[in-house]
């Protein structure tokens, strides 16, 4: 049977099967621009907020990143970047935009007394006050009704009346009258005036000679004047009470007085600003004695901590899985199992048990050594001792990574060896040191040199156990013996007591990614020698 088509519905459908398609990909052009022109106007929006709060670093990475990702998106020829493009900006938000931070915090003064920027510290100073002597006047609040008050002020034979204030809607200034024009009204008991202070706090009451009185008790207005004043270069303030000038000290970010010669005298006055001082925080490190002594005692203690983890961690899973490999060995799963359990409990709930086990007063262990040679350790005084439990600690959460890369890595080594070994009479000993040590050391080494960099910045470890105690004798910032070099940043940026110094603490941070960074460009290095 033939069946004959008819070719012009045949067109027609082919016909609307591609204005189908032109209608979807218009339409798919279309979300695509609004979506753009949404983020941008978003963008656009957060820049200039962040560029009015002066935070200018943080507009200008918001304005490269979406920029780029819009011009990325929008282009027909970038397409091939579209999906490289979130990974590339997360690595530039979250990697390189801190790095560069801390590093740009190193060589300024920023901490915790200077923080803000000379515009707002200037700006601080011109808005403080004091009150004129001999300008108080007494003050008496009654209420007119349910939600106007009107203020009666009184100064030996003076008094100055308000107009009837609204409190919910203050209008600043406010003029005082000589007459009454309330004279029924309601005298306010202190309750309500303690309930209204904030309220009362914000009114400025002008008197007849159009000075400002402001609430200064909770019976007394007073008049008040800016205590400083800024001078024609826009820079230096002259105290109004007492006449003397201060000017900015650019090198360390303080206003200090100076004497007619300008030069700056007696002591830095609060709030400082920050400002660029160059190397100073990183010739600190190594000149200051009160700096230099526990930084150069905390960087020995982190590289033999790190170094000394590695070789525990290594000789402990290296022979466990040694051990568990044996065949002979019965119920090798089960102790396979059971060695590999540290590894799985998260590290901080170790970490908290390992701190009461070593508890100096009740914990099991010095109760164990009590009892059996009536003597205890002084496990978190004892600088010694405190860095031999941080050991031990580390090498029971690191042996079971080791462990498990060793049980992978002897499968590895041809059987062949071990049986002309036995051949010609070597002991598991022999075996040991000859065969398997030389094959696996090789192939371990860029995972040991991981360990060692990863171990060189374990915060958590230090915070958990020590929080760095015992402390460093003499030291001008937060040190103890058991600090690492993170934990001590940690402390030098956030404790008080000669803390809050970030421009130190990014000092330090930088000098340790320096160190880190070294590593791993070590371990790339003999990455690549392994595959050539």
């Amino acid at each position: 049977m033939v069946t004959f088509i008819d070719q012009s519905s045949t067109d027609e459908v082919f016909m609307e099967l591609g204005m189908s398609s032109t209608n979807t990909a218009s339409r798919a052009v279309w979300v695509k621009w609004i979506v753009l022109s949404l983020v941008s106007l978003l963008a656009g929006y957060a820049i200039i907020l962040m560029y009015a709060q002066n935070e200018i670093i943080f507009a200008l990475l918001t304005l490269v990143i979406v920029a780029s990702g819009v011009v990325i998106f929008a282009r027909e020829d970038t397409y091939s970047y579209r999906y490289i493009y979130p990974g590339i900006a997360a690595i530039f938000i979250f990697i390189i935009f801190p790095l560069m931070y801390t590093v740009g915090i190193a060589f300024t003064n920023y901490s915790g007394t200077n923080q803000l920027t000379f515009e707002r510290v200037q700006s601080q100073f011109l808005s403080k006050t004091y009150q004129l002597p001999d300008s108080a006047f007494k003050f008496e609040l009654y209420q007119i009704d349910d939600d106007q008050v009107q203020i009666h002020l009184s100064k030996d034979d003076k008094q100055l009346f308000s107009p009837a204030i609204d409190l919910s809607n203050i209008k600043k200034p406010i003029q005082l009258q000589s007459s009454n024009q309330f004279t029924q009204a309601k005298k306010a008991n202190l309750r309500f005036v303690i309930k209204n202070r904030a309220l009362l706090g914000e009114l400025v009451l002008l008197n007849n000679q159009g000075h400002p009185l402001i609430m200064t008790g909770l019976r007394e207005f007073s008049q008040s004047t800016p205590l400083y004043a800024l001078q024609n270069d826009q820079q230096t303030l002259i105290n109004l009470l007492d006449g003397q000038v201060l000017k900015p000290n650019m090198e360390i970010g303080f206003y200090q007085p100076v004497d007619a010669q300008g030069n700056f005298i007696e002591h830095e006055i609060a709030p400082g600003f920050v400002v660029a001082d160059g190397w100073t925080n990183f010739s600190r490190i190594f000149l200051d004695k009160g700096i230099q002594g526990p930084f150069v005692k905390i960087f020995i203690w982190t590289l033999i901590f790190a170094g000394l983890t590695v070789l525990f961690t290594l000789a402990v899973g290296l022979v466990l899985a040694s051990v568990v490999q044996w065949d002979e060995l019965k119920g090798r799963s089960i102790y396979r199992m059971l060695l590999i359990l540290p590894y799985a409990v998260p590290a901080f709930i170790s970490i908290l048990i390992f701190k009461g086990l070593f508890n100096q007063s009740f914990g099991e262990i010095n109760q164990l050594l009590e009892g059996i040679f009536n003597f205890k350790i002084n496990w978190f005084t004892d600088p010694y001792m405190a860095k031999t439990m941080i050991l031990i600690v580390n090498t029971w959460l690191g042996y079971p990574y080791i462990m498990i890369l060793c049980m992978g890595l002897l499968k590895s080594i041809p059987s062949d060896l071990y049986e002309a070994s036995a051949i010609d009479g070597a002991t598991p000993v022999d075996n040991f040191f000859k065969i398997t040590l030389p094959l696996m050391i090789k192939p371990l080494t860029p995972l040991l040199i991981a360990s060692f960099a990863f171990n060189f910045n374990n915060f958590v470890l230090i915070q958990l156990l020590t929080n760095g105690a015992p402390d460093i004798i003499g030291s001008s910032t937060p040190a103890g013996h058991t600090d690492l070099l993170v934990s001590y940043t940690y402390r030098i940026a956030f404790e008080g007591g000669g803390g809050q110094d970030f421009g130190l603490a990014s000092a330090i941070a930088t000098l340790i990614f320096l160190v880190v960074g070294a590593l791993a460009l070590l371990n790339l290095r003999l990455s690549k020698n392994q595959d050539a």
